[in-house]
């Protein structure tokens, strides 16, 4: 039998972590030496992509690991209080009971991950999870999780928030649906070309269905 993987960025695509973040982001501006932002400056970000937020914010790219790290443990101590996006859980259930393999590849640590599901209960729904320090390396997580599970990657898609996310996809030749939910905007995850780009977590199962049923056939860029 074929397996069908769904492949799931975390932050922002499934847990609503975005307010934390940017809270534990600003926290941490004058010890790794960048500007803290207001809300309509944040709001700005959304329109950027990750490697243009980290020119602007000229913070040094060796730093990046050791924000990334520190964020992660920062988050831990709120992690059992946030909750998921929208409807995202009633749509993982439906996708499980419909067969499908689930999983998570995140710049989050996995025991923040393991956390938070346990608290929604979503544990149950997920056979794996990858985690990276590294915000520019997804792609070498997610080849990770296909070469260890013995994947297919015309039967792997991946559900993320981010144009790395996109990146990341094209990069393994993987396919890729956006969500518009989460940190980027629907404008700028267009301009990255993605399979499919959706707006509710309803969407995720039509979008999901039609891939597995048509499999795009994705290139690097």
């Amino acid at each position: 039998m074929t397996v069908k993987v769904i492949l799931f960025d975390f932050d922002g695509t499934i847990a609503d972590t975005y307010n934390a973040i940017a809270k534990i982001t600003n926290q941490l501006s004058s010890e790794f030496g960048y500007k803290a932002l207001d809300e309509e400056e944040l709001l700005l970000l959304k329109n950027l992509s990750s490697r243009e937020i980290v020119k602007l914010s000229e913070i040094s790219i060796f730093k990046i690991p050791f924000l990334v790290r520190r964020v992660r443990t920062e988050l831990s101590k709120e992690i059992s209080e946030l909750s998921p996006i929208g409807d995202i859980e009633r749509v993982l259930f439906e996708l499980k009971n419909r067969g499908y393999t689930l999983g998570i590849v995140t710049s989050n640590n996995k025991e923040n991950v393991k956390i938070f599901l346990r608290k929604n209960k979503l544990d149950c729904l997920f056979s794996y999870i990858y985690s990276s320090t590294s915000i520019f390396g997804k792609h070498r997580v997610i080849n990770q999780a296909i070469k260890n599970n013995k994947l297919t990657k015309a039967n792997v898609i991946y559900v993320g928030d981010e144009t790395r996310d996109i990146r990341s996809a094209r990069r393994s030749n993987i396919g890729i649906v956006a969500v518009s939910w989460g940190f980027n905007s629907a404008e700028i995850l267009q301009d990255y070309q993605p399979d499919y780009l959706v707006h509710q977590p309803q969407e995720l199962l039509e979008a999901i269905a039609v891939y597995h049923s048509h499999p795009v056939t994705t290139t690097a860029n």
